[in-house]
């Protein structure tokens, strides 16, 4: 498989393909719908086509949904630095901003979660609501995974998450993604998800997909740099800080959308992030389902959501 051009993200449907500048660096977005606003973001290893479903169902809800390339990622910019807790909420905020809205609803997957709690505590007057698919707090998480290492063993979400130390490594992470095609990205696609989905086409089909975007020159190292500044700050001042300012309870309300099957980011962990919920919150798990809810149960996923947004945001069914 070929390196392929960033613009081959660009994939067809009922959405329209745009460029935002926003905190400084080119965003590629794909937009639907109009109404409120619902903002999409990815997690590890994506980019916003993995929202295919829930652009269709958002936007025929009524709802403007905007599905965003983070910095690194697909037809986005991918410079060289950025990719902190701090400048990656930047980004987001400033493309609320740039998309001319005021304030946004905020859906996350794994990464895409996390970035979006951090923007809820970090630029609180541009954010509605959050939902979390697949992930947890970033301090739930880091507790779950620091838990048991003064004891000398590791916990059992830091054994799911052994990835997280392996791409700390210069180097041979990236050469090991865009190996044999990015096999790996399938590997690890299909190792987080449920039993039913990872034996159906629809599967293989958007793994594939996924592969072939990892391949975009600079994405492997882009996105493997999410990892290293969060487990490096962890031993620096900048860590610290951000510890404190995502270490409160925002005022807006937060779904979380579980697997309860999810081997990468373990339903206890999730749990554990009741203490960074607002009024109104809700946390539902979706039986037999792994890391990816919003592929594996693509209607019951959008279903929850317009449920949820419905009901914060007050827009009308």
């Amino acid at each position: 498989m070929s390196r392929p051009d960033p613009s081959t993200v660009r994939i067809d449907g009922p959405w329209t393909h745009r460029d935002v500048s926003a905190n400084g660096i080119r965003l590629h977005v794909a937009e639907a719908g109009s109404g409120p606003m619902v903002l999409l973001l990815h997690g590890f290893a994506e980019f916003w086509w993995t929202w295919r479903h829930q652009l269709r169902a958002l936007a025929d809800a009524g709802f403007r949904v905007v599905a965003a390339d983070l910095r690194g990622y697909g037809d986005s910019d991918k410079p060289p630095r950025g990719y902190d807790a701090w400048t990656l909420a930047g980004d987001v905020a400033g493309l609320v901003r740039a998309l001319g809205e005021r304030q946004a609803h905020l859906v996350g997957h794994a990464w895409g979660g996390m970035l979006a709690w951090s923007v809820a505590a970090l630029h609180p007057r541009v954010v509605g609501s959050v939902s979390v698919l697949g992930g947890a707090h970033p301090l739930a998480l880091r507790s779950a995974v620091t838990r048991t290492a003064l004891r000398g063993r590791r916990s059992n979400q830091a054994r799911a998450l052994a990835h997280l130390f392996r791409f700390q490594v210069p180097l041979a992470p990236e050469r090991g993604l865009v190996r044999d095609d990015a096999a790996a990205v399938e590997r690890l696609l299909r190792g987080w998800s449920g039993e039913a989905w990872r034996r159906s086409t629809d599967c293989t089909e958007t793994t594939r997909v996924f592969r072939r975007a990892m391949l975009v020159p600079g994405v492997a190292h882009s996105a493997l740099e999410y990892y290293r500044w969060a487990f490096r700050a962890q031993f620096r001042g900048e860590g610290r800080r951000f510890t404190e300012a995502v270490d409160a309870r925002p005022r807006v309300p937060v779904l979380q959308l579980h697997g309860a099957a999810d081997p990468c980011v373990l339903l206890s962990t999730a749990r554990d992030s009741a203490p960074w919920v607002g009024p109104r919150s809700r946390f539902e798990t979706l039986p037999g389902t792994g890391h990816l809810p919003h592929l594996e149960e693509p209607v019951e996923t959008s279903r929850a959501l317009v449920t949820f947004l419905r009901l914060v945001s007050g827009h009308p069914s």
